[in-house]
């Protein structure tokens, strides 16, 4: 059974890692983009959750019909305190929450309607603290706050995501192991599974915590169903899988950017890609099980992804 429907059971996921590959969907701002949406804003894509939902669910259909198992919904920059600062009320936010997820899954039956007939399931994005500050510092990590003042702050939109029924949490681009600290904390007793995803530099994190340290982190959490890496660059990805593996013993998830690199000063990407689909080999070799990409990654990528898996 799939999850196109809140009604299917979330633990589908889990049991389809355990028996072969899952591809994920690519970077949904970069989709938005090239469908000409304006994204120089705080908000980035969650902007449009409000203004143009409808552009959302598209750029979800595209990744589905591309290939995509998986979709990753508009929620990453999504807060309480970042629609606040647009002056949107906590109700109003808390329904952009959960709209999120429905939108994904529209994307879904409307992917089913076009003939896809591949598991499909929702991942609903939970971004890190830094993601709501909209100042490049979710790729530092070290806010100042504590495990429990991060743990506060996740919590609440965990509760709202999860209520919408996705069938896993995407805990992504975490630049630091104690906010790592602080999501694994506030997933506990929701009841819908999770991942957890670290953006790396190297063989540490963002924050410069070792990997080995920072993995280990999820090895015991009953919660967590894929431990991995997102939002780096392609060639900091091996090592990673292979660490992952190790530490936890869970399956890994793993979807880099393209190779570019943002410049936060001028909201904009610089460099070239060196992503290639050749690479997902290596990775499925070393434990991964969770593969797409992440910014600047699109679907012409993640057709590539799947063909080279040999997913149906």
């Amino acid at each position: 059974m799939t999850s196109d429907t809140p009604s299917s059971p979330v633990g589908s996921l889990a049991e389809a890692l355990a028996a072969s590959a899952v591809v994920l969907d690519g970077g949904m701002s970069n989709q938005l983009a090239s469908a000409g949406h304006d994204l120089s804003d705080e908000l980035w894509s969650a902007r449009l959750l409000a203004e143009r939902p409808e552009a959302i669910t598209e750029a979800h259909l595209a990744y589905f019909e591309a290939g995509a198992n998986v979709a990753i919904t508009a929620s990453y920059q999504a807060t309480f305190e970042g629609f606040a600062k647009r002056g949107i009320a906590h109700e109003e936010a808390a329904r952009l929450l959960a709209l999120s997820v429905e939108l994904a899954r529209e994307a879904a039956r409307q992917a089913r309607g076009k003939g896809v007939t591949r598991p499909l399931w929702v991942a609903a994005s939970v971004g890190p603290y830094g993601a709501m500050l909209a100042d490049g510092s979710e790729y530092r990590g070290r806010y100042g706050l504590s495990v429990e003042q991060l743990e506060r702050f996740h919590r609440p939109r965990l509760e709202v995501l999860a209520a919408a029924a996705p069938d896993v949490l995407a805990l992504e681009t975490v630049p630091d192991a104690e906010e790592a600290q602080a999501l694994l904390r506030a997933v506990r007793g929701l009841g819908v599974p999770a991942w957890l995803s670290y953006t790396v530099d190297g063989d540490r994190t963002r924050a410069g915590q070792p990997l080995e340290e920072a993995f280990a982190l999820a090895a015991d959490a009953d919660e967590v169903i894929a431990v991995g890496v997102n939002c780096c660059a392609p060639d900091d990805v091996d090592a990673a899988v292979a660490t992952a593996a190790r530490v936890t013993g869970k399956p890994v998830v793993v979807y880099p950017n393209s190779g570019e690199s943002w410049d936060a000063g001028a909201r904009a990407w610089k460099g070239s890609s060196t992503f290639t689909p050749e690479q997902v080999l290596v990775w499925r070799e070393s434990g991964a099980r969770l593969i797409g990409g992440c910014c600047r990654v699109g679907p012409e990528a993640v057709a590539s992804i799947a063909r080279t898996l040999g997913t149906p």
